[in-house]
């Protein structure tokens, strides 16, 4: 690991930067400068004038995303600030044109107060086809995501909320599968209350898992709980309805499947050895998983997933936000819906035939070409018939 650290920073150092511009057309004469620049540019800026609508056509709009942070939870580094966190926006708008075909524009915000950074997204929200949040902490993101969506006519999306939601339910959906389990006989326990295990509970959920237990560092959630803030607040509205009580031991005991999006170690191998018999663990924290794989196997744990890339089905969001966005693009979506998200995993959960399906194989490879494809037609068709019903 210290040696990949050592030399990514080298590499940095030698490339000064992970993207940049590259142009469609050129300048080279004196026609092709009057057509991409003055004289001739008039004609699509009135164009736009008339109908804004135009700049889908007339620009690269129709394929373009802002990557936007303020730098406040930044890859597990925390809170490093914005210009700290621009290696990191680089790097996932490098994943967008790899893996999607996306152009991405890397922007770091210097505020970390609710209504400035709303208001600067706003005020660009002409210039893209879609906004990927990244990297903002809980409970603000929440906050940013939802104002923005009520001001937007294009996708908003918080990565680290919504794909990391759409990798893992389509991790369990596979899941449930190599071990014979129906969704609506599953039982979860979620170990960590922020942005990516609110989302991954709301997805699975929607999926039609019968209940979620959530548990967080106060303990189980559980009706009329104090000190709680509205985002959690509002998950006992469907969440524990058997009203549990204690910590994670309680959490865990006879569950079908525990997702951690929390801290290394905190799941012991007996409790995975309290949970039902074909039990799934998505130990997610990175770079220390809540139990190590190793171990959950040893306890019983029939499927293990991990943040990790050197063990088995690695929950990677790579899996996911490029072909969202690209379906997103596709259809001119003017939101990323639930809808579209169930879709998406449903889509990348079909990428692995039945017959490959095994307890090291439930999710595809990162680099497996049939990814993205398959994510935005299922994507862009969902906006489509969505669309269509509210028509």
């Amino acid at each position: 690991m210290s040696d990949i650290r050592e030399e990514s920073l080298r590499k940095h150092y030698e490339w000064k930067g992970k993207i940049e511009v590259s142009p469609r057309t050129n300048a080279s004469t004196r026609e092709a400068l009057s057509l991409a620049y003055t004289p001739g540019v008039a004609e699509p800026c009135l164009a736009i004038q008339k109908d804004p609508s135009l700049s889908y056509e007339l620009t690269r709009r129709w394929n373009t995303v802002a990557v936007i942070t303020d730098g406040s939870a930044v890859l597990g580094l925390g809170d490093i600030g914005p210009e700290a966190g621009m290696p990191v926006m680089e790097g996932k708008c490098l994943l967008f044109k790899e893996f999607g075909g996306v152009d991405a524009v890397p922007l770091c915000v210097r505020s970390k107060d609710p209504d400035e950074f709303v208001r600067t997204v706003e005020l660009l929200l002409g210039s893209f086809g879609g906004v990927n949040l990244e990297d903002i902490s809980a409970p603000r993101c929440f906050e940013i995501e939802r104002r923005l969506q009520e001001v937007s006519d294009i996708p908003i999306f918080h990565d680290d909320q919504h794909g990391t939601a759409v990798v893992v339910a389509a991790g369990v959906l596979n899941a449930l599968r190599v071990v014979g389990k129906r969704l609506e006989d599953a039982e979860a326990a979620i170990c960590g209350a922020g942005a990516a295990g609110v989302a991954i509970g709301r997805m699975l959920h929607a999926l039609g898992i019968r209940d979620v237990v959530y548990c967080d560092r106060d303990g189980i959630l559980y009706p009329g709980m104090s000190g709680l803030d509205p985002e959690r607040s509002r998950l006992l509205d469907w969440t524990n309805r058997a009203g549990k009580r204690g910590g994670l031991a309680e959490a865990v005991a006879g569950a079908d499947l525990f997702v951690g999006v929390s801290a290394a170690g905190v799941l012991k191998p007996e409790m995975v050895r309290s949970m039902r018999d074909g039990a799934i663990v998505f130990a997610m924290a990175n770079p220390t998983p809540e139990i190590l794989p190793e171990e959950a196997k040893a306890a019983g744990a029939a499927v293990i997933g991990t943040g990790r890339s050197d063990y088995p089905n690695q929950v990677n969001n790579v899996l996911a936000f490029p072909g969202i966005f690209r379906g997103a693009l596709d259809a001119r979506a003017k939101r990323i819906t639930e809808g579209m998200q169930v879709a998406a995993a449903y889509a990348l959960a079909s990428v692995v035939p039945a017959e490959e399906l095994s307890a090291d194989r439930i999710l595809p490879d990162a680099f497996d070409p049939r990814v993205c494809p398959a994510v935005a037609q299922a994507v862009a068709q969902a906006w489509r018939t969505e669309n269509a019903v509210h028509a």
